[in-house]
Protein backbone atom coordinates (compact mmCIF):
# COMPACT_ATOMS: atom_id res chain seq x y z
CA UNK A 1 0.00 0.00 0.00
CA UNK A 2 2.79 2.70 0.24
CA UNK A 3 3.63 2.83 -3.48
CA UNK A 4 -0.57 4.26 -3.95
CA UNK A 5 0.31 6.91 -0.90
CA UNK A 6 3.63 7.45 -2.50
CA UNK A 7 1.42 8.28 -6.09
CA UNK A 8 -1.36 10.06 -4.36
CA UNK A 9 1.89 11.66 -2.91
CA UNK A 10 3.25 12.72 -6.29
CA UNK A 11 -0.29 13.67 -7.26
CA UNK A 12 -1.55 16.32 -5.12
CA UNK A 13 1.92 17.51 -4.98
CA UNK A 14 1.91 18.27 -8.90
CA UNK A 15 -1.43 19.53 -8.23
CA UNK A 16 -0.38 21.91 -5.62
CA UNK A 17 2.44 23.05 -8.30
CA UNK A 18 0.14 23.77 -11.11
CA UNK A 19 -2.16 25.82 -9.03
CA UNK A 20 0.76 28.16 -8.28
CA UNK A 21 1.97 27.77 -12.01
CA UNK A 22 -1.15 28.67 -13.43
CA UNK A 23 -2.82 30.46 -10.94
CA UNK A 24 -3.55 34.27 -12.10
CA UNK A 25 -3.70 36.75 -9.33
CA UNK A 26 -5.97 39.72 -8.54
CA UNK A 27 -5.47 43.26 -10.28
CA UNK A 28 -4.28 45.84 -7.91
CA UNK A 29 -7.13 48.19 -7.70
CA UNK A 30 -5.59 51.53 -8.02
CA UNK A 31 -3.72 50.34 -11.14
CA UNK A 32 -7.16 49.45 -12.46
CA UNK A 33 -8.91 52.91 -11.26
CA UNK A 34 -6.00 54.67 -12.92
CA UNK A 35 -6.69 53.05 -16.23
CA UNK A 36 -10.30 52.70 -16.48
CA UNK A 37 -12.08 55.29 -13.80
CA UNK A 38 -10.11 58.53 -15.17
CA UNK A 39 -12.42 61.86 -16.53
CA UNK A 40 -15.11 62.04 -16.62
CA UNK A 41 -15.84 59.01 -14.22
CA UNK A 42 -17.29 59.20 -10.48
CA UNK A 43 -17.15 57.27 -7.44
CA UNK A 44 -20.33 57.86 -5.64
CA UNK A 45 -21.26 56.16 -2.03
CA UNK A 46 -24.95 54.65 -2.82
CA UNK A 47 -25.18 52.79 0.91
CA UNK A 48 -24.42 49.74 2.42
CA UNK A 49 -20.59 50.44 1.60
CA UNK A 50 -21.17 50.67 -1.75
CA UNK A 51 -18.99 52.65 -4.04
CA UNK A 52 -20.16 52.79 -7.37
CA UNK A 53 -17.95 54.13 -10.46
CA UNK A 54 -20.06 55.56 -12.90
CA UNK A 55 -20.11 58.13 -15.72
CA UNK A 56 -22.63 60.87 -16.27
CA UNK A 57 -22.45 62.61 -19.90
CA UNK A 58 -24.56 65.20 -21.68
CA UNK A 59 -26.63 68.06 -20.84
CA UNK A 60 -27.83 68.43 -17.44
CA UNK A 61 -31.36 69.55 -18.77
CA UNK A 62 -31.74 66.55 -21.32
CA UNK A 63 -33.89 63.40 -19.96
CA UNK A 64 -31.70 61.21 -18.41
CA UNK A 65 -31.07 57.84 -19.91
CA UNK A 66 -29.25 54.85 -17.43
CA UNK A 67 -27.78 52.14 -19.05
CA UNK A 68 -26.97 48.83 -17.37
CA UNK A 69 -24.20 46.23 -18.90
CA UNK A 70 -24.46 42.83 -19.06
CA UNK A 71 -22.81 40.17 -17.21
CA UNK A 72 -18.87 40.45 -16.95
CA UNK A 73 -19.30 43.51 -18.71
CA UNK A 74 -18.85 46.95 -17.82
CA UNK A 75 -20.21 50.61 -18.31
CA UNK A 76 -17.28 50.91 -21.09
CA UNK A 77 -19.48 48.45 -23.52
CA UNK A 78 -21.53 51.68 -24.05
CA UNK A 79 -19.00 54.00 -25.04
CA UNK A 80 -20.12 53.98 -29.07
CA UNK A 81 -23.54 54.94 -28.02
CA UNK A 82 -21.94 57.78 -25.53
CA UNK A 83 -19.85 59.27 -28.38
CA UNK A 84 -22.88 59.06 -30.91
CA UNK A 85 -25.48 60.42 -28.56
CA UNK A 86 -23.99 62.52 -25.64
CA UNK A 87 -24.30 65.79 -27.51
CA UNK A 88 -27.85 65.67 -27.35
CA UNK A 89 -29.02 63.44 -24.92
CA UNK A 90 -27.80 62.57 -20.80
CA UNK A 91 -26.37 59.35 -20.58
CA UNK A 92 -25.37 57.29 -17.37
CA UNK A 93 -23.61 54.25 -16.84
CA UNK A 94 -22.22 52.44 -14.25
CA UNK A 95 -20.65 49.21 -13.33
CA UNK A 96 -23.27 46.82 -11.14
CA UNK A 97 -22.05 45.24 -8.08
CA UNK A 98 -19.59 42.66 -8.97
CA UNK A 99 -18.24 44.14 -11.94
CA UNK A 100 -15.87 46.40 -13.04
CA UNK A 101 -14.22 49.30 -10.68
CA UNK A 102 -17.38 48.65 -8.42
CA UNK A 103 -16.42 45.75 -7.07
CA UNK A 104 -17.91 43.10 -4.91
CA UNK A 105 -21.33 43.80 -3.04
CA UNK A 106 -19.97 44.12 0.93
CA UNK A 107 -22.69 41.67 1.62
CA UNK A 108 -22.18 39.01 -1.48
CA UNK A 109 -25.71 39.77 -1.93
CA UNK A 110 -25.90 39.63 -6.02
CA UNK A 111 -30.22 38.95 -6.13
CA UNK A 112 -31.98 40.27 -8.66
CA UNK A 113 -33.83 42.79 -5.71
CA UNK A 114 -30.48 43.97 -4.75
CA UNK A 115 -29.59 45.01 -8.31
CA UNK A 116 -32.88 46.67 -8.27
CA UNK A 117 -32.24 48.38 -5.45
CA UNK A 118 -28.75 50.05 -6.59
CA UNK A 119 -30.42 51.07 -9.53
CA UNK A 120 -32.90 53.12 -7.58
CA UNK A 121 -29.96 54.41 -4.78
CA UNK A 122 -27.79 55.52 -7.75
CA UNK A 123 -31.19 57.40 -9.52
CA UNK A 124 -31.29 59.14 -6.04
CA UNK A 125 -28.02 60.03 -5.81
CA UNK A 126 -27.93 61.60 -9.06
CA UNK A 127 -31.16 63.64 -8.38
CA UNK A 128 -33.38 61.72 -10.50
CA UNK A 129 -37.26 61.97 -10.64
CA UNK A 130 -37.48 59.36 -13.45
CA UNK A 131 -35.70 58.42 -16.45
CA UNK A 132 -35.36 56.00 -18.95
CA UNK A 133 -33.52 52.34 -18.56
CA UNK A 134 -31.49 50.80 -20.42
CA UNK A 135 -30.00 47.10 -20.58
CA UNK A 136 -27.91 44.87 -22.33
CA UNK A 137 -28.53 40.88 -21.32
CA UNK A 138 -28.11 40.67 -17.61
CA UNK A 139 -28.29 44.04 -17.44
CA UNK A 140 -31.63 43.81 -19.52
CA UNK A 141 -33.18 41.78 -17.05
CA UNK A 142 -32.31 44.85 -14.64
CA UNK A 143 -33.97 46.70 -16.64
CA UNK A 144 -37.10 44.95 -16.68
CA UNK A 145 -36.78 44.61 -12.65
CA UNK A 146 -36.68 47.20 -12.24
CA UNK A 147 -39.81 48.62 -14.21
CA UNK A 148 -41.94 46.36 -12.58
CA UNK A 149 -41.08 47.48 -9.04
CA UNK A 150 -40.79 51.08 -9.95
CA UNK A 151 -43.40 52.14 -12.57
CA UNK A 152 -43.67 55.27 -11.42
CA UNK A 153 -39.85 56.34 -12.22
CA UNK A 154 -39.39 54.67 -15.22
CA UNK A 155 -40.27 57.16 -18.25
CA UNK A 156 -39.15 54.38 -21.53
CA UNK A 157 -37.21 51.21 -21.41
CA UNK A 158 -34.08 50.13 -24.22
CA UNK A 159 -34.34 46.26 -23.81
CA UNK A 160 -30.89 45.25 -26.06
CA UNK A 161 -30.81 41.31 -26.13
CA UNK A 162 -31.80 41.11 -22.88
CA UNK A 163 -32.30 38.49 -20.02
CA UNK A 164 -35.49 37.20 -18.94
CA UNK A 165 -37.93 36.19 -21.32
CA UNK A 166 -40.15 33.04 -20.69
CA UNK A 167 -38.86 30.93 -23.59
CA UNK A 168 -37.19 27.33 -24.07
CA UNK A 169 -34.14 27.86 -26.05
CA UNK A 170 -31.11 26.16 -26.54
CA UNK A 171 -28.02 27.99 -26.54
CA UNK A 172 -24.80 27.60 -28.33
CA UNK A 173 -22.99 28.77 -24.86
CA UNK A 174 -20.18 30.12 -23.99
CA UNK A 175 -17.29 29.14 -22.51
CA UNK A 176 -16.68 31.95 -19.95
CA UNK A 177 -20.26 31.07 -18.81
CA UNK A 178 -20.27 27.47 -18.91
CA UNK A 179 -17.27 27.26 -16.50
CA UNK A 180 -19.18 30.01 -14.45
CA UNK A 181 -22.23 27.38 -14.01
CA UNK A 182 -20.21 24.08 -13.62
CA UNK A 183 -19.66 23.10 -9.99
CA UNK A 184 -15.78 22.41 -8.66
CA UNK A 185 -14.86 24.18 -12.23
CA UNK A 186 -16.15 27.11 -11.25
CA UNK A 187 -14.08 27.43 -7.95
CA UNK A 188 -10.55 26.85 -9.85
CA UNK A 189 -11.86 30.08 -11.90
CA UNK A 190 -11.69 32.14 -8.65
CA UNK A 191 -7.96 31.40 -9.17
CA UNK A 192 -6.81 30.32 -12.42
CA UNK A 193 -8.14 32.45 -15.41
CA UNK A 194 -6.38 32.92 -18.37
CA UNK A 195 -6.08 35.71 -20.92
CA UNK A 196 -7.51 33.02 -23.46
CA UNK A 197 -10.37 32.07 -21.96
CA UNK A 198 -11.83 35.35 -21.59
CA UNK A 199 -10.59 36.22 -25.59
CA UNK A 200 -12.75 33.14 -26.48
CA UNK A 201 -15.65 34.07 -24.13
CA UNK A 202 -15.94 37.46 -25.98
CA UNK A 203 -15.71 35.55 -29.23
CA UNK A 204 -18.62 33.63 -28.93
CA UNK A 205 -21.01 36.44 -28.12
CA UNK A 206 -20.59 38.95 -30.95
CA UNK A 207 -20.48 37.85 -34.67
CA UNK A 208 -19.04 40.89 -35.58
CA UNK A 209 -15.53 39.82 -34.87
CA UNK A 210 -13.75 43.65 -35.15
CA UNK A 211 -15.11 44.45 -31.59
CA UNK A 212 -12.82 41.48 -30.20
CA UNK A 213 -9.82 44.00 -29.65
CA UNK A 214 -6.42 43.30 -27.52
CA UNK A 215 -7.64 46.46 -25.77
CA UNK A 216 -11.22 45.03 -24.96
CA UNK A 217 -10.18 41.67 -24.12
CA UNK A 218 -7.60 43.22 -21.54
CA UNK A 219 -10.49 45.12 -20.13
CA UNK A 220 -12.63 42.61 -19.37
CA UNK A 221 -9.74 39.82 -18.03
CA UNK A 222 -8.68 43.05 -16.33
CA UNK A 223 -11.77 43.83 -14.39
CA UNK A 224 -12.68 40.33 -14.11
CA UNK A 225 -9.80 40.24 -11.85
CA UNK A 226 -10.43 43.36 -9.41
CA UNK A 227 -10.28 42.05 -6.23
CA UNK A 228 -13.89 40.14 -5.59
CA UNK A 229 -15.46 40.17 -9.18
CA UNK A 230 -14.36 36.42 -9.87
CA UNK A 231 -15.95 35.47 -6.97
CA UNK A 232 -18.90 37.81 -7.01
CA UNK A 233 -19.54 35.62 -10.95
CA UNK A 234 -19.29 32.41 -9.00
CA UNK A 235 -21.64 33.63 -6.52
CA UNK A 236 -24.39 34.88 -9.49
CA UNK A 237 -24.12 32.11 -12.00
CA UNK A 238 -24.85 29.84 -9.23
CA UNK A 239 -27.82 31.57 -7.94
CA UNK A 240 -31.24 30.94 -9.10
CA UNK A 241 -33.04 33.10 -11.54
CA UNK A 242 -36.88 32.89 -12.58
CA UNK A 243 -38.11 34.22 -15.72
CA UNK A 244 -40.44 36.83 -16.00
CA UNK A 245 -44.12 35.86 -16.95
CA UNK A 246 -46.44 37.15 -19.33
CA UNK A 247 -48.56 38.57 -17.66
CA UNK A 248 -46.08 40.66 -15.41
CA UNK A 249 -44.41 41.89 -18.86
CA UNK A 250 -48.01 42.83 -19.97
CA UNK A 251 -47.75 44.96 -17.00
CA UNK A 252 -45.05 47.71 -18.13
CA UNK A 253 -46.82 50.13 -20.30
CA UNK A 254 -43.71 52.07 -20.45
CA UNK A 255 -42.54 52.75 -24.34
CA UNK A 256 -40.23 50.46 -24.93
CA UNK A 257 -37.42 49.90 -27.83
CA UNK A 258 -36.46 45.99 -27.92
CA UNK A 259 -33.23 45.48 -29.57
CA UNK A 260 -31.16 42.19 -30.63
CA UNK A 261 -28.74 40.68 -32.99
CA UNK A 262 -30.41 37.92 -34.95
CA UNK A 263 -27.18 36.20 -34.60
CA UNK A 264 -27.15 35.83 -31.18
CA UNK A 265 -25.47 32.79 -29.43
CA UNK A 266 -26.73 33.36 -25.86
CA UNK A 267 -29.90 34.99 -26.12
CA UNK A 268 -31.95 34.00 -28.65
CA UNK A 269 -33.94 36.29 -31.04
CA UNK A 270 -36.81 34.40 -29.96
CA UNK A 271 -36.55 36.52 -26.90
CA UNK A 272 -37.16 39.52 -28.53
CA UNK A 273 -40.28 38.24 -30.26
CA UNK A 274 -41.23 37.34 -26.86
CA UNK A 275 -40.59 40.61 -25.69
CA UNK A 276 -42.26 42.37 -28.28
CA UNK A 277 -45.24 40.14 -28.39
CA UNK A 278 -45.92 41.29 -24.26
CA UNK A 279 -44.79 44.46 -24.32
CA UNK A 280 -47.74 46.62 -24.96
CA UNK A 281 -45.80 49.76 -26.09
CA UNK A 282 -43.24 48.32 -27.93
CA UNK A 283 -40.66 48.99 -30.67
CA UNK A 284 -39.02 45.80 -32.35
CA UNK A 285 -35.88 46.08 -34.21
CA UNK A 286 -33.42 43.39 -35.62
CA UNK A 287 -29.96 43.19 -36.78
CA UNK A 288 -28.93 40.82 -39.35
CA UNK A 289 -25.42 39.60 -38.80
CA UNK A 290 -25.27 40.76 -35.29
CA UNK A 291 -24.50 39.13 -32.26
CA UNK A 292 -24.69 39.49 -28.45
CA UNK A 293 -23.63 43.27 -27.91
CA UNK A 294 -25.34 45.34 -30.68
CA UNK A 295 -24.29 48.49 -29.10
CA UNK A 296 -20.64 47.57 -30.18
CA UNK A 297 -20.86 45.36 -32.93
CA UNK A 298 -23.60 47.53 -35.05
CA UNK A 299 -22.94 51.43 -33.22
CA UNK A 300 -23.83 53.70 -36.14
CA UNK A 301 -27.16 51.42 -36.67
CA UNK A 302 -28.06 50.81 -33.00
CA UNK A 303 -27.18 54.85 -32.17
CA UNK A 304 -29.47 56.15 -34.91
CA UNK A 305 -32.03 53.51 -33.84
CA UNK A 306 -32.40 55.00 -30.23
CA UNK A 307 -32.09 58.54 -31.62
CA UNK A 308 -35.25 58.05 -33.51
CA UNK A 309 -37.15 55.77 -30.99
CA UNK A 310 -36.50 58.93 -28.59
CA UNK A 311 -37.66 61.38 -30.82
CA UNK A 312 -41.05 59.41 -31.78
CA UNK A 313 -41.76 58.42 -28.24
CA UNK A 314 -41.36 61.24 -26.25
CA UNK A 315 -42.36 64.07 -28.83
CA UNK A 316 -44.48 66.91 -26.65
CA UNK A 317 -48.11 67.24 -27.90
CA UNK A 318 -47.92 70.41 -29.29
CA UNK A 319 -44.49 69.25 -32.00
CA UNK A 320 -45.07 68.43 -35.32
CA UNK A 321 -44.87 64.81 -35.84
CA UNK A 322 -40.95 63.89 -36.16
CA UNK A 323 -39.52 67.02 -34.72
CA UNK A 324 -38.80 65.50 -31.37
CA UNK A 325 -37.83 67.13 -27.59
CA UNK A 326 -33.95 68.47 -27.26
CA UNK A 327 -33.51 65.52 -24.95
Amino acid sequence: MKWVWRILGVLVALLVVAFFVFRVPDTDPDEMRSKYGGEPSQFVEIGDGVIVHLRDEGPRDAQPIILLHGSSADLHTWQPWVDGLSDTHRLIRFDQVGHGLTGPDPEHDYSLGNFVSDIDEVADALGLESFILGGNSMGGAHTVAYALAHPDRVDGLILVDAGGADIQRESKGNIGFTIARTPVLNRVMEHITPRSLVAQSLEQSVSNQDVVTDEAIDRYWELLRYPGNRTATLHRFTGDRTPFSAEDVAGITAPTLVMWGDEDALISVDAATWFDTHLPASTLVIYSGIGHLPQEEAPEASIADVDGWLAEAFQTADEPAGSGPAL
